[in-house]
């Protein structure tokens, strides 16, 4: 069936103008098909869409192929053929930009630096996690919990449900003590040991929590960290 012969709500350049790009629906091969557009007599838009990911395997490959390679598929002209060349090599440079721009965060500084503008605003304590990927470069920063960490229950459950939807490899804990002392409390030590040994099990790396305070006359750092302070242990 030709995709203009099917209901609006089916099609997919409807459905993802609708349902935006993380519609759970749309293929890859539907994906495919609002780029190139049309098909020919005999195969709409999303069989030729089919048709390149089983010619060449994975969209991985299909990114590495050349126009001269795309037009070896019937359907697939050179038009069609440079408009997926420039999706890919645009989501190539997209890739790169966020990965220059994604920091490195192996070390207590790089975080503090990273939030300590935001966490200077906040007047409750919330429990942030980094979600890095095998690099220990960021994915995204999510916010757990607001409130006394001595007070709430940090469940594991809940900080890894994030990782795992980011496919972090690794996450860093931070939160911010208002009263300016960064020391750790004893709840804040607990959490901690109980999060890295959740993390042992399912091969997710704690690689610290970092308490974000102010620097005084007495007291030069404004954060502390809780691998730093030998805390690092199951």
């Amino acid at each position: 069936m030709r995709l203009k012969d099917q209901p609006a709500s089916e099609r997919p350049r409807e459905r993802l103008a609708a349902k935006g790009p993380g519609a759970p629906t749309l293929t890859d091969a539907e994906l495919i098909a609002i780029l190139l557009r049309t098909g020919l007599q005999g195969a709409n838009a999303v069989a030729i869409g089919a048709q390149l990911l089983q010619k060449f395997g994975s969209l991985q490959a299909l990114a590495r192929a050349s126009v001269e390679d795309l037009q070896k598929v019937k359907g697939i002209g050179r038009d069609k053929a440079v408009t997926l060349l420039a999706a890919f090599t645009l989501a190539r440079k997209m890739a790169e930009e966020l990965q220059r721009e994604s920091p490195v965060l192996d070390n207590p500084e790089a975080v503090v630096a990273l939030l300590r503008d935001l966490n200077r605003v906040k007047n409750v304590e919330t429990l942030q996690v980094l979600l890095l990927n095998t690099r220990k470069r960021l994915i995204r920063v999510e916010e757990a919990i607001d409130g006394t960490i001595d007070q709430l229950l940090v469940h594991p459950r809940e900080v890894f449900k994030m990782a795992i939807a980011a496919n972090a490899a690794a996450i860093v804990l931070a939160h911010n003590h208002p009263s300016g002392d960064p020391t750790p409390s004893d709840a804040d030590i607990k959490v901690t040991r109980d999060l890295i040994r959740a993390g042992q099990l399912l091969k997710i790396e704690v690689l610290d929590h970092v308490i974000l305070g102010r620097a005084t006359a007495e007291r030069a750092k404004d954060y502390s960290s809780l691998r730093e302070l030998g805390h690092f242990y199951s």
